[in-house]
């Protein structure tokens, strides 16, 4: 689509770096976690998923798939599935808000505790901003001249980036998070809004692929090849997700009975 872009070497030393940095940072968070606190050690399997999705980000930010996803627009739509639903669900399983929270100061854990409880905090993760965000924003981009505008500038294809980064961690958080949410709704509404997403984006992709409304300029078997990579590939992402909500809820026992010696049964949790 835009033969010469993303093969320079800025564009791939860059977040290679920057990918880096972040695993070298959460792996030496995680280290600090272990040693604060042996009998509590960090779980490696949220170490392994935060990994698996710097991975993730790696494999779609970095040749082959960075160059393809320039000229071809079904690499476009790998790239994005991989950006905007796989990493994001590997990173939010790694917990790096419960790490932080973990291993800074005092002082700065209070501060991050105080910008979740915010009124601000407890909107932006609120679904149904969280599903606008991820799959809300996917018709604007790809049935307005938005996608090709973007695409004609680094600097809108970076936002691009970014947006479906931000918009995926965001929405897989809102749903299956193992970071604390203050105002996480219960498990019945948030498989609704993942309901609502499954069906955004076929609607999307089945539009797409008929051609309808469509905005985007490139051959029409790349579009269709794009499209049915968002209804496969989005089905495969949306059931991981859907999954981990499984593997993450504890149901609601409701209040245990008040037995003798018990002093803390008002208060008594799931």
């Amino acid at each position: 689509m835009h033969p010469g872009q993303g093969g320079g070497l800025l564009e791939t030393l860059l977040p290679a770096l920057v990918l880096a940095a972040c695993a070298v940072g959460y792996l030496l968070l995680a280290r600090r976690a272990r040693r604060r606190n042996p009998a509590r050690a960090w779980d490696p399997w949220r170490t392994a998923s935060f990994i698996t999705g710097l991975a993730l980000l790696a494999v779609a930010l970095l040749p082959p798939v960075a160059p393809l996803a320039h000229d071809d627009f079904r690499g476009h739509m790998a790239q994005h599935m991989l950006i905007g639903m796989y990493a994001p669900l590997a990173l939010v399983l790694g917990a790096p808000v419960s790490l932080l929270l973990r291993t800074v100061p005092a002082p700065h854990a209070r501060l991050l505790t105080g910008v979740l409880h915010s009124r601000a905090a407890r909107l932006l993760a609120h679904p149904a901003i969280a599903l606008l965000l991820s799959s809300g924003s996917l018709a604007v981009l790809y049935f307005t001249p938005l996608y090709n505008a973007g695409m004609t500038h680094p600097a809108g294809h970076w936002l691009l980036h970014a947006h479906f980064l931000l918009s995926g961690c965001l929405f897989a958080y809102v749903i299956a998070g193992p970071d604390p949410a203050p105002a996480r709704p219960g498990v019945r509404t948030r498989l609704v809004y993942l309901g609502c997403a499954i069906a955004a984006h076929a609607v999307i992709a089945q539009l797409m692929y008929g051609g309808f409304w469509v905005d985007i300029h490139a051959p029409v078997p790349e579009v269709q090849g794009a499209a049915e990579i968002m209804y496969y590939g989005g089905d495969i992402a949306e059931l991981l997700l859907a999954a981990a909500l499984v593997a993450t809820w504890r149901p609601d026992r409701g209040p245990r009975r008040a037995t003798k010696g018990s002093p803390s049964h008002p208060l008594a949790r799931a």
